[in-house]
């Protein structure tokens, strides 16, 4: 795969994608039904966020429509585990696509930094987890996640970097993934791979 071929310039990422030499985007439609899943899996483990989300989804017995989720009582949503900021920004994500629009079409016309700036509006989601929807239902291969811990820890690791300094940690982040483009994503899904802690897809 191309990707492969471009990211393996860099020996010690080369290292990490030997171990697990391919990995696979996938675009997805309901783009409401993932940033919902991502503001679920905020600061807790991946598998906790997995029980958390098919637990939201059995609610309705598979996808609901935004307006399903906005006539959810608070009661139901925090039952299944969802703190009240959790559950608030939930129901913004069900009301923003109901009154912006959410439409898989309309986002795939904007470049990364379109969709971040729109979808940052919405109270509770930010920028981490707009990047995870870049990649994750998106499918857009060229974000890279600076501010996940999952990353930063790989590549302290990997590339033995100093992080007393966090501003210089930072610089240093940005230029070793620089050379990754365009296939920062690739990178970042190896990287949390390696250190076994994908994020919820």
């Amino acid at each position: 795969m191309t990707y492969i071929l471009h990211l393996s310039k860099d020996k010690k990422l080369k290292k990490v994608i030997d171990q697990h030499p391919q990995m696979k985007l996938t675009k997805r439609k309901k783009i409401y039904i993932h940033l919902c899943g991502s503001i679920m899996s905020q600061q807790l483990s991946t598998k906790v966020a997995d029980i958390i989300h098919k637990r939201f989804l059995a609610i309705y017995g598979g996808d609901p429509t935004p307006q399903q989720i906005l006539d959810t009582s608070f009661a139901t949503l925090r039952a299944i585990g969802l703190s009240n900021a959790k559950t608030n920004y939930v129901q913004n994500v069900a009301r923003f696509a109901i009154e912006k629009g959410m439409e898989y079409n309309h986002l795939s016309k904007m470049d990364n930094d379109e969709v971040i700036e729109y979808l940052t509006q919405i109270k509770g989601v930010g920028r981490w987890t707009t990047e995870m929807l870049l990649m994750f239902t998106l499918g857009r291969e060229d974000v890279f996640a600076i501010d996940d811990l999952g990353i930063q820890n790989a590549m302290i690791k990997l590339y033995k970097l100093d992080n007393s300094d966090k501003k210089k940690l930072r610089e240093d982040l940005l230029r070793i993934s620089k050379k990754w483009s365009p296939y920062r994503t690739y990178a970042c899904m190896h990287l949390w791979h390696w250190k076994d802690n994908a994020p919820l897809k």
